[in-house]
């Protein structure tokens, strides 16, 4: 992932929490790993016209993980996270990444959801996930 000090903190939490409004991602640490958080959202891309998500992990050096937290709008999420990737990964497509959306409203997972996810995985090698209001994803299982 391309480096931008500014909008990166280094992080050893046993539990990490990203937070906007009603949507809320937990990663689990048990182990203490460094783990770069990187304040993409009106930091590393600050200005009205570009879509972006809001945070970006790197758990390590073969894994990115996007994080959108959302109110209800679940396709501007995705082109959020689309646009993100296609920024800040140094390669989308051999770079294994995950990809989350936190909803405040999500719907059910229909042929729509899984259209998404089966073009993440060809596009991004990203698994991706919508889940509403909170997520936790244990990083010791990655």
């Amino acid at each position: 992932m391309k480096s931008i000090p500014e909008c990166e903190e280094t992080r050893q939490d046993k539990r990490i929490v990203l937070q906007e409004k009603k949507s809320k991602i937990t990663f689990l640490n048990p182990k203490n790993v460094k783990i770069l958080v990187i304040q993409v959202d009106g930091c590393v891309i600050d200005d009205n016209q570009t879509a972006r998500c809001d945070y970006a992990l790197v758990p390590k050096k073969e894994l990115e993980i996007y994080v959108e937290l959302k109110g209800r709008d679940i396709s501007h999420a995705v082109r959020q996270l689309e646009s993100t990737i296609r920024l800040l990964s140094e390669n989308p497509q051999s770079v294994k990444k995950l990809c989350f959306i936190v909803s405040s409203r999500v719907p059910k997972q229909t042929t729509t959801i899984q259209k998404i996810q089966s073009r993440f995985k060809k596009q991004f090698n990203a698994a991706f996930r919508v889940k509403n209001i909170q997520e936790i994803c244990d990083l010791s299982t990655l």
